[in-house]
């Protein structure tokens, strides 16, 4: 059998994908993952315990976005959760994202006041301020603020897990966890947060049950013979897909640490950030997440470390010029594969993406199919 596609990843991206190809325009999918698993990084599964894992560290799903929350709504009913952090700075335990309570915490008594009166006259109120744009600012005393945040909270967690200063990352890895001008000690903000009421797995599983998708785990891509297929998309780094011809794309790792206690609770958050001390980064402890009530508790510790093409998993590309220029030059061999090739995910767009935006990246290529493949390929009409 010769399949309309071939979509390498069964991750948020390749599902969403293939779910839409087969449900809008009925046309065969092959999805395979070299893993034994669907569901990408996002995969979950019950430890011995019988506490549901999220596999490659904790996935929260949360999205200003009405369409991506329709869309996986058709697929899973959800379990409101909002997801809270602290950091264990001097031996407190302040909120993540950096707020007004942690800043209270932080400072001396005497100091307070005048910083949160000057962050408000600057700012206003509720506001959300990268921590780099903090530093720049003229008034000594919101220097003073920022300052006390970027050295306990943010400067040696993004050293560990980096392996950079906040300065040499793109400004848009900071800004993804700012300065909050308010007591909402929410990590997330977004209108929409919550978990599968299922898990993970059973979300993918119902994405791709259509009969016109096969699923192949523990499936490569080179087993695939290119007569079994008409047009590509790939999810995975694209320095793998040429083997590293160019060199490889430079990615940060993380290793998992799982840990089941004989307690109920370890911990007074779902998540604990250690900025300044250990080797790791943070604990989370799944059941604050699953929502489930077992005996004992399972919880997971991150421990970041620089990726190795075949020792261990790419998961965050790293933001700097010349690995995008990299990027871009392992992008404009795809012509070379010989056929029709869509790149696509994290890896493949050498992106930081959430979730959600992992399946609006998705979706908006599934729009855009007609003319990015109109290039002498068959026509892409519904088949009935």
């Amino acid at each position: 059998m010769t399949f309309d596609w071939l979509i390498v990843g069964a991750g948020f991206s390749g599902c969403t994908l293939a779910e839409r190809i087969a449900s809008q325009l009925r046309q065969t999918v092959l999805l395979i993952d070299r893993r034994p698993y669907i569901g990408g990084n996002a995969a979950d599964a019950l430890d011995s315990h019988g506490i549901l894992v999220h596999v490659h560290g904790p996935h929260i799903f949360h999205t200003r976005s009405r369409e991506v929350w329709d869309y996986l709504s058709a697929f899973t009913s959800w379990r409101p959760y909002q997801h809270r952090v602290r950091a264990l700075v001097d031996g407190l335990a302040v909120p993540v994202p950096f707020n007004l309570d942690s800043l209270k915490a932080l400072s001396p008594p005497s100091a307070f006041p005048s910083m949160h009166q000057r962050l408000i006259d600057a700012f206003g109120e509720d506001a959300e301020i990268p921590i780099l744009r903090l530093r720049q600012h003229d008034d000594p005393v919101i220097r003073d603020v920022a300052t006390l945040a970027y050295e306990k909270v943010f400067y040696n967690y993004t050293l560990k897990q980096w392996g950079l200063t906040p300065e040499q990352l793109d400004p848009a890895v900071t800004a993804r966890v700012p300065v909050r001008l308010s007591r909402d000690d929410r990590y997330f903000s977004d209108p929409y947060q919550a978990m599968p009421a299922g898990s993970y797995t059973s979300l993918f599983q119902r994405m791709v049950e259509s009969p016109l998708i096969t699923l192949s785990l523990n499936t490569q891509f080179l087993d695939v013979p290119q007569s079994g297929y008409r047009r590509l998309v790939y999810t995975g780094s694209l320095d793998e897909l040429f083997g590293y011809r160019r060199g490889a794309l430079p990615y940060r790792s993380l290793r998992f640490d799982v840990e089941h206690l004989p307690v109920q609770r370890f911990q007074h958050a779902a998540t604990v950030n250690y900025p300044n001390t250990e080797l790791f980064t943070r604990i989370t402890e799944m059941k604050y997440l699953t929502g489930q009530t077992a005996p004992g508790t399972t919880i997971v510790r991150e421990y970041p470390q620089p990726h190795q093409p075949g020792v261990n998993e790419p998961y965050y590309p790293i933001p700097l010029a010349a690995h995008r220029n990299l990027h871009e030059a392992y992008l404009a061999d795809l012509p070379s594969l010989g056929r029709p090739v869509l790149a696509l995910g994290r890896l493949a767009d050498y992106r930081y993406y959430n979730m959600d935006q992992a399946v609006a990246r998705a979706l908006t290529l599934f729009n855009s199919l007609p003319g990015l493949l109109s290039n002498g390929t068959p026509p892409l009409q519904a088949t009935t």
